[in-house]
């Protein structure tokens, strides 16, 4: 049994048919020439827009929160020493200096005291812990400039449904990025923030919203599988983030004066709702998100939701299903399905009012 119901919640109940062709395999030339599906949860109603046409639907008064966190190119490929294997390794975090905990392929290849050398440079590496689901401990060897030669040799870390033959492109590099990342350290991009350009936010601040800006680095837990039946078995993985004084001050006072916060894509919603207080109050933090949205919880910080369309049977199509209903969510998807949007990373959004 859980909160939402007498019976326990299956994954199954958050599946849909996607026909492949639907999955966006590159980026669209315009960021805002995307699709936007507006949804009213309080008619149940659908209405194709463009993104574009966001400014039309954000009110002089609301806050739209942005996720200004940076993709770092966190997919390296090297060869295992004496052996001459190739290898693919995923940094996900870095634990302390010079040592990460990685995703690594093929991982039965690479056991503790396993080495490794990355492409034509001198970074190598060593492991040194062996950890499930194909997880590794990793040092890196000293290096003068480790961080520079994985920004030089690393590649962007694309999704695995981006099928493309060579691999990443170089302009994955700028379209894998929103257009106000700063802050280092994601895995993954914050989605639904790709849309954006900065004549939509300049229109945006022109119309009086509110633009505040926090950050919670991507990481593996974005795209884990769902490996349990029971939803209220799964646990997202923890995810680091910051909200700084400034921005809870601009998005507390949206609140206090009738303004709707707007958090643009899951993980804004989700830093977001792992630091506000009981009264509704976003709070200053340095903190960790550990926080698992599914369907039955109540929202605290987050009035309208711009989201990317997400996996079937996965923890983000859970988040928006908590938000939206499922029932309406799953229109939603089957409608966006048949009016024939692009999902995924590089594909369409949806606007939940």
């Amino acid at each position: 049994m859980n909160s939402i119901g007498q019976f326990a919640v299956r994954i199954s109940d958050f599946d849909y048919q996607l026909p492949e062709e639907l999955i966006a395999q590159r980026p669209l030339k315009e960021r805002d020439a995307s699709r936007m599906l507006v949804i009213n949860r309080t008619t149940g109603s659908f209405e194709d827009q463009q993104f574009i046409s966001l400014p039309d639907y954000v009110q002089a008064g609301d806050c739209l929160v942005l996720n200004n966190t940076r993709v770092f190119p966190a997919r390296l490929s090297g060869r295992r020493i004496p052996t001459g294997g190739s290898v693919e390794i995923l940094l996900l975090d870095e634990i302390e200096s010079g040592k990460w905990q990685v995703l690594a392929r093929p991982a039965r290849r690479l056991q503790t005291g396993s080495r490794i050398k990355f492409g034509g440079s001198k970074l190598t590496a060593r492991v040194v812990e062996v950890l499930e689901e194909g997880v590794r401990i990793i040092a890196f060897d000293p290096c003068r400039d480790v961080t520079g030669i994985i920004e030089q040799i690393g590649e962007t870390p694309l999704p695995p449904y981006i099928r493309r033959v060579s691999g990443a492109a170089p302009e994955d590099r700028d379209r894998y990025q929103t257009v106000y990342a700063q802050q280092r350290g994601a895995i993954a991009a914050p989605t639904a923030g790709l849309h954006f350009t900065p004549a939509v936010l300049r229109e945006l601040k022109e119309n009086h919203v509110r633009v505040a800006e926090i950050t919670l680095h991507v990481g593996y837990g974005t795209f884990e599988p769902v490996r349990v039946d029971d939803i209220a078995q799964h646990r997202v993985l923890s995810e680091r983030f910051t909200i700084t004084r400034e921005a809870a001050s601009v998005i507390n006072e949206c609140r206090r004066t009738g303004g709707r916060v707007v958090a643009v894509g899951t993980t804004t919603t989700r830093a977001l709702e792992s630091s506000v207080s009981e009264a509704g109050e976003i709070l200053a933090a340095n903190g960790v998100a550990d926080l698992t949205i599914t369907p039955g919880y109540k929202f605290r910080a987050v009035d309208a939701l711009l989201t990317n369309f997400h996996l079937p049977r996965s923890s983000l199509l859970l988040l928006v299903s908590a938000f939206g209903g499922r029932d309406l969510m799953l229109g939603a998807y089957r409608h966006a399905v048949c009016a024939r949007y692009r999902f995924y990373s590089y594909g369409d959004c949806m606007l939940i009012l």
